[in-house]
């Protein structure tokens, strides 16, 4: 009986209207000037059990640069055998706020003929933002997930990319970049998708907390007057990325990656009064040659005598109607019954577009 209530519950419930869930305001966009930067580096990893770059010339310049700097010349027209040591590029994020002393984790990716990286280590690496300037440098030892064995015959196996690795906390912050949030007399929050109608949400919901705060500029940024001041800043920004908004409904799309057969249709999809007939025509033709003997005794040579076998399928023989703003269910439901795959349902939507019925954006992929 307990049983029979709660499936009755849960069924009611699943009938009643579903509202627009509410997000908060700190998942629809951020802060202008409070985001990550990107660095890069040119570096040398050593150790390797003779899976490096071996006599590459841009490997040996970078190992003279090495061992230059730690008081070893090694004498001119000496080009070393390098399979232990491999050229990398090595990338990291530097958070916001970020600051010297603190530890980020680093990505090293081999640029040469380097088969892996595993059982390898950093040389000290200095990594450098878009501005030219080093922002960290980087060291340590690789952890590689990826695995790569080969014979002398040729033969290799490969598990995944060894000729990538990672350092957790490999680079140590040395400068600071300015986000500016407590300069200016205006702080500017952008969302991650434009649409003025969040926007216009996302700046209703400030202003009732804190009126007169925030004004739209555009169908991405928010403008918010905050007053001056590192913490009174700080404590505003976390109240209003805590604040609970209702986002726009996103617009119709359809999406067709053409390379997987994968087609993703959003909920804003509305169909206008259509019928489609979905029909598959099979042509299967079977060759079934045999060969023929002469009689006996007789001047006749074998021959080949060829036999088809040609058979004729067509399935697909239901209509399906849409009526005016059929929702996605009932999309989904009609082209069900259809028995539509994934090919045929993108040449489907095609039709509907071209018919004027489809009313959403496609997007091939």
């Amino acid at each position: 009986m307990f049983r029979m209530i709660l499936c009755a519950l849960l069924t009611f419930g699943l009938l009643l209207p579903q509202s627009a869930r509410a997000e908060r305001v700190r998942d629809l966009g951020q802060f202008q000037g409070v985001r990550s930067n990107q660095l890069t580096g040119y570096g040398i990893v050593v150790g390797l059990a003779g899976t490096g770059d071996d006599n590459l010339e841009y490997v040996t310049q970078a190992m003279k640069g090495v061992s230059g700097r730690m008081g070893l010349q090694l004498p001119p027209g000496v080009s070393p055998g390098l399979k232990n040591a491999a050229a990398v590029m090595v990338t990291a994020d530097l958070p916001a706020f970020a600051k010297p002393g603190q530890r980020i984790d680093v990505t090293v990716s081999t640029i040469g003929k380097a088969k892996s990286l595993r059982g390898g280590a950093l040389i000290l690496t200095p990594l450098i933002g878009a501005d030219g300037q080093i922002y960290a440098m980087a060291q340590g030892n690789l952890a590689v997930g990826g695995l790569g064995v080969s014979a002398k015959d040729g033969s290799n196996v490969t598990i995944n990319v060894p000729t990538v690795g990672r350092i957790a906390d490999g680079a140590s912050v040395e400068r600071a970049v300015a986000t500016g949030f407590d300069n200016g007399e205006m702080v500017r929050f952008n969302l991650f998708n434009a649409d003025f109608l969040t926007a216009g949400r996302v700046r209703d919901a400030i202003n009732t907390m804190l009126p007169g705060t925030a004004s739209v500029e555009d169908g991405v940024t928010i403008a918010l007057r905050l007053p001056p001041g590192r913490d009174a800043r700080a404590s505003m920004m976390a109240a209003i990325e805590m604040l609970d908004v209702t986002p726009a409904e996103t617009a119709a799309r359809v999406i067709v990656n053409s390379r997987t057969g994968t087609v993703v249709i959003n909920s804003a999809v509305r169909l206008s009064p259509a019928a489609i007939s979905h029909g598959k025509l099979t042509v299967r033709i079977d060759e079934q040659p045999r060969v023929v003997q002469p009689a006996p005794f007789s001047d006749g040579v074998t021959a080949i005598e060829q036999s088809s076998d040609i058979t004729v399928e067509e399935q697909g023989e239901r209509v399906a109607i849409f009526q005016p703003g059929a929702s996605l269910a009932e999309i989904v439901d009609a082209l069900n019954l259809l028995g539509v795959g994934p090919a045929d349902l993108v040449a489907i939507l095609e039709a509907l577009k071209q018919a004027g019925a489809l009313k959403a954006e496609m997007v091939v992929i």
